[in-house]
C-alpha cells in the first residue's frame, strides 16, 4: 500500500482539532523489529525533537520467535531513550498470533503491560484485534490489514493516544 493510505499517515488528521493540531512522524517501516527501532530511534530522536514518542514494535519480533526477554530489553532501551530525549512515551500492546503456542504468546503479550508499569509508560490498546473480525479488512496472509482499515485504525489509534496528549 502507498505511504499515504497507512493510519500513520492519517493519524495527524485524526488526532488534530480546531484548538490543537499535530505533527506525526512515522519512523517505521513495515518489518521492523525492536533492534531496528533501537539503531533508527538515536537519529529520529535528534532530527525531530518530539514531544510524544508512540512505541509500537514487536510483532514482527514475535513472528520471528525472538526470545521476550530480548524483546522486552530493547523496549525497555527505547522507552528510556525517549524518556531521556524529553519525550513523552506512549506504548502500544502488540500480541501475535495463537499458532506460536501458549507460553510463547502469553510470555510474549505480558512484555507490554510488565514494561508499561516498571516505566510508567501508559500502555495503548492492540488495535488489530478490532480489524481481523472483518475479514474485508485484512490482507490474504490474515496478518496485515487493507488500505480499507486505515481510516478505521487511524482513528482508533488517536482515540487512544487523546487522554495522554
Amino acid at each position: 500500500m502507498r505511504v499515504d493510505q497507512s493510519w500513520p499517515s492519517m493519524l495527524s488528521d485524526a488526532l488534530s482539532s480546531d484548538e490543537q493540531s499535530y505533527q506525526v512522524i512515522n519512523g517505521s517501516v513495515s518489518g521492523d523489529t525492536t533492534g531496528n527501532g533501537l539503531a533508527k530511534l538515536p537519529g529520529l530522536l535528534a532530527e525531530h525533537n518530539p514531544d510524544y514518542v508512540l512505541i509500537e514494535l514487536g510483532a514482527n519480533d514475535g513472528l520471528r520467535g525472538f526470545q521476550p526477554n530480548i524483546v522486552k530489553k530493547n523496549l525497555a532501551t527505547l522507552i528510556q531513550m525517549s524518556q531521556q530525549s524529553g519525550a513523552k512515551v506512549l506504548l502500544m500492546q502488540i500480541r501475535i498470533p495463537p499458532n506460536y503456542g501458549k507460553r510463547y504468546t502469553a510470555l510474549f503479550e505480558a512484555i507490554y503491560p510488565s514494561l508499561a508499569e516498571e516505566t510508567d509508560t501508559p500502555l495503548i490498546p492492540f488495535f488489530l484485534e478490532q480489524v481481523i473480525v472483518k475479514p474485508e479488512w485484512m490482507m490474504e496472509d490474515g496478518l496485515h490489514p487493507k488500505p480499507e482499515a486505515q481510516p478505521f485504525i487511524a482513528q482508533f489509534v488517536a482515540d487512544s493516544l487523546q487522554p495522554h496528549l
